[in-house]
């Protein structure tokens, strides 16, 4: 990794800092520079980072999917633990392709973040099994399989004492797409290692860490954090900050269940339509985030409701030229018991077999899986 001594970078996102371009990564002005220096103790953030903490408010810049291969290829060539974080409520949205051919034989730690979203009944065991089985299924040696909670500083300890088992002195690298909570898991890792404020740059914007973040271990070695890099399969990458709100799951998810019978429909927001063709009265529960609209209806009709309503009272949608052309439909049958994945946005479980259509974005992946719940 670079040799961090020779210049100064933002301690919340990585960017080197720099006080000459104002719309580039790294900016900070020369008055915050010059006051940082002047008290070794302060941290340095840059300005995108500096609002981002304060205001919530994002600077558009962000790692190129180039940017983040080099840093995978550099990962690869150097010793270390790797610690792959996954966002437990989009797992396939947050899997990075081909990680484990970047790193090659050696082992990966999973950790599923974000287990605090989930219904209080969630059978944690019977979750980790699953998620285990999951990963196998992807390729992955699944043999070091953890579930976190960053926010609610969940089983921080467990991390703590097998990455020291594990890495042998080494340096630690966590990896993961954006949106993650990486940075938060960062961030609760050095709560729990003595420090007493969040360190690292966090927000609900994908994208929030620009460049490797190198923290030092008490004895040697460092944890370095990695940028993630926005999966365009997930929904997320379709909208703009008001449809990230919406969307993105703050607090723990409330179950929504349907009665359905064939040639009905379900409109999730203005992002997913969900028709259930055929089959039995079939029961459907979905997980999304609370704040997001969910419609029932009858299936006649519901093209000429849907380009009615999209951005009123279908919200959000996604930031294309045309919201209603845009959209692509896909026919499944499914069985009892298997969830339909609309990535970065919910999962529905199906109750009975049935056959149904669904109405998505043009690149935005959809999956069927046995259920997680």
């Amino acid at each position: 990794m670079e040799n961090r001594e020779e210049t100064l970078y933002c301690v919340g996102c990585g960017a080197q800092i720099q006080t000459d371009r104002e719309r580039e990564r790294g900016y900070t002005p020369r008055s915050v520079l010059n006051k940082s220096l002047a008290d070794p103790d302060l941290p340095l953030y840059c300005q995108r980072c500096f609002k981002l903490r304060h205001y919530n408010q994002l600077q558009n810049v962000q790692t190129s999917a180039d940017e983040f291969l080099a840093i995978l290829h550099e990962i690869g060539d150097q010793d270390g633990l790797i610690v792959n974080v996954l966002d437990i409520f989009d797992i396939a949205g947050s899997l990075i392709p081909g990680l484990q051919r970047f790193v090659g034989n050696r082992d990966i730690v999973f950790v599923a973040n974000k287990v605090d979203l989930l219904p209080k009944s969630t059978n944690q065991a019977k979750l980790l099994s699953w998620l285990k089985t999951y990963l196998s299924d992807q390729g992955f040696k699944a043999k070091h399989v953890l579930l976190t909670s960053a926010k609610k500083k969940q089983d921080i300890d467990q991390l703590l004492d097998l990455m020291e088992d594990l890495r042998q002195g080494q340096d630690v690298y966590l990896v993961g797409a954006t949106n993650v909570g990486k940075s938060s898991l960062v961030n609760a890792i050095l709560k729990a290692t003595g420090y007493d404020y969040d360190l690292i740059t966090t927000s609900n914007f994908p994208g929030t860490t620009l460049d490797t973040i190198e923290i030092p271990f008490a004895d040697q070695g460092k944890l370095v954090d990695t940028p993630g890099v926005i999966q365009p399969g997930q929904m997320t990458s379709l909208l703009d900050s008001h449809g990230l709100k919406q969307v993105m799951p703050k607090n723990e998810i409330k179950a929504r269940t349907y009665q359905l019978n064939s040639e009905q429909t379900l409109f999730i927001g203005g992002l997913a339509q969900l028709d259930y063709l055929a089959g039995e009265r079939n029961q459907l529960t979905v997980y999304a985030a609370n704040s997001l609209d969910i419609h029932r209806r009858k299936l006649a009709g519901s093209q000429a409701f849907y380009e009615k309503h999209a951005g009123s009272l279908l919200t959000p949608t996604a930031q294309v030229e045309n919201p209603v052309a845009n959209r692509v439909r896909r026919e499944f049958h499914v069985k009892p018991g298997q969830d339909i994945v609309v990535s970065g946005l919910a999962w529905i479980k199906v109750g009975q077999a049935g056959d149904f259509a669904l109405h998505v974005p043009k690149g935005i992946d959809v999956t069927i899986r046995s259920a997680i719940i």
